[in-house]
């Protein structure tokens, strides 16, 4: 069986960031949001991408040319979710492995969830629907079970009953699929909505009518599942990443004397005993060896690499 294959949705517009440049591709730190999806993916064993593009296609395709497992499919109308996966037929169709369908505004995505949701598809299953459990469900789709736990269909809050509305296990919009299962659900979609738009969650419930298993796991936190819509979701989201980074270097021997007041970038890589005082800005791919002081005020900006033993006085700008 081949390696996963990732389905990243990319197409949406930035109506909400109040921003002409595509959403995805917004920065995060020094990066598009978008390669934070990417690092989850490939880490949890993915080889290939395949990004759904549309609005500005080719500003995104160029910002992302650099991903030599990357491929594109062009969602050239919106149509919805289920009609973005069909312009991935082609990449399906030579697939015989497991399939992630994931959105590309969703970077504090992790890797250990990712595996959990292809370990679910893997033990024999069609489609796995990736679920989060939040009291904060207004406005998303409702894993309904049957009451021995078995899945038995999402219902949307617009189409919900009074008593689905309370149910607090939610859709994320990750899911695992068979690949070829995928595909022949795929090509029997149709727009029966109000909306017109052919919906990727229809996809499982025509597996469930084929007789293939299909299941909810619920493999996700609501923090890494949900997306960002809105500036202000991106610098919550920012802020996640800037502490996950700051513990995670401090764990491994970095003394960062005041959390709060510095600024330093996921990719950098810190050494044991490097202490780093308060406003610094850490840009990039940066390296620091051991025993090295960064002064206050300082802005280093990769790609740079420090000897063991820097002394960066305050206020020092450096970059490559």
């Amino acid at each position: 069986m081949a390696a996963p294959l990732a389905i990243v949705l990319a197409a949406g517009k930035s109506t909400r960031m109040k921003s002409a440049l595509p959403k995805v591709v917004h920065p995060l730190f020094s990066r598009p949001m978008v390669e934070y999806v990417f690092d989850a993916a490939r880490a949890a064993g993915v080889e290939r991408l395949v990004v759904v593009v549309g609005h500005r296609a080719e500003e995104v395709k160029s910002i992302l040319a650099h991903h030599p497992d990357v491929e594109f499919a062009l969602q050239a109308e919106q149509k919805g979710t289920g009609h973005a996966v069909m312009m991935c037929l082609p990449a399906l169709q030579s697939h015989n492995g497991p399939v992630l369908i994931l959105s590309g505004d969703t970077p504090l995505l992790k890797t250990e969830s990712l595996k959990k949701l292809l370990a679910a598809q893997e033990a024999g299953v069609a489609a796995v629907i990736g679920t989060a459990t939040t009291s904060a469900n207004e406005g998303l789709g409702r894993i309904v079970r049957l009451p021995d736990g078995e899945f038995l269909r999402i219902v949307e809050e617009r189409d919900a009953t009074p008593a689905e509305k309370k149910i607090q296990e939610i859709n994320t919009g990750c899911y695992a699929f068979d690949g070829q299962r995928l595909a022949s659900a795929l090509q029997r979609l149709k727009p029966t909505n109000a909306q017109g738009e052919y919906y990727l969650t229809d996809a499982p419930a025509l597996l469930k009518e084929d007789g293939d298993l299909v299941a909810a796991a619920e493999c996700f936190s609501i923090e890494e599942a949900m997306g960002v819509n809105t500036r202000i979701q991106l610098a919550d989201v920012a802020q996640v990443i800037k502490d996950r980074t700051d513990r995670r270097l401090m764990t491994e021997g970095v003394t960062i004397v005041d959390p709060k007041l510095v600024s330093i970038d996921p990719q950098a890589k810190i050494a044991a005993d490097v202490v780093i005082e308060p406003f610094v800005v850490i840009r990039g791919a940066v390296e620091i060896g051991p025993d090295s002081h960064i002064g206050s005020h300082a802005v280093l900006e990769g790609p740079l690499t420090l000897p063991a033993g820097s002394i960066v006085k305050p206020f020092e700008h450096r970059h490559a």
